[in-house]
């Protein structure tokens, strides 16, 4: 049985299709269009019921967020090479960067992009600024967040990255600029922007 992503190319659900694609999987989309408020029908809210894209289907399970997809096809694929391996040093490190993606970058680049100033430690997240310095620094030297291993965690944290550039924002971090680029010029990279 195929899997069915359920997208729309102006969403997140860019992000998914972008892990899919890395993973090179067989999948069908499911255009589930927001201009319809095909998201809030009954039929989609028993896939994902926030009413959010993406969500994946594959047989009888269901996953919906983006980090949630992520970790799930690099999971049920890990010939691909998309995740460091349970139980080592790195898998640590590796779900610490799928959750900051949604928990820290992503808020705090909404923020940015708006031209939110609030006290953020209220809020839960760092301000961008900081988010940036901390994906820089796990960035280290090498072309991606684990080295010469691309994993599911560059689709999350560079996804952030290219929406942000996308949506007009400046890095101004010739280092992060690189990785974006690096990652836009990746076979199947996401294009947006």
């Amino acid at each position: 049985m195929t899997m069915k992503l359920y997208f729309d190319p102006q969403s997140r659900s860019q992000v998914a299709k972008w892990m899919l694609d890395e993973a090179e999987v067989d999948y069908e989309i499911v255009t589930t269009l927001i201009k319809d408020k095909a998201h809030k029908r009954p039929e989609y809210l028993k896939i994902n019921p926030a009413g959010k894209l993406p969500a994946l289907v594959d047989g009888r399970t269901r996953i919906f967020e983006n980090a949630a997809i992520c970790m799930y096809i690099a999971e049920k694929f890990p010939g691909k090479r998309l995740a460091p391996f349970t139980g080592t040093p790195e898998h640590g490190r590796y779900l610490s960067l799928m959750v900051y993606s949604t928990a820290q970058l992503e808020p705090s680049m909404g923020d940015s992009l708006l031209h939110i100033r609030s006290n953020n430690s209220a809020r839960g997240w760092t301000n961008f600024e900081e988010a940036k310095d901390a994906v820089e620094r796990e960035l280290g030297y090498g072309p991606y967040l684990f080295g010469t291993q691309f994993t599911a965690a560059d689709v999350m944290i560079g996804s952030m990255l290219i929406w942000y550039r996308a949506f007009g924002g400046k890095l101004n971090r010739p280092k992060l600029d690189a990785y974006v680029d690096r990652l836009q010029a990746r076979p199947k990279g996401m294009k947006f922007g």
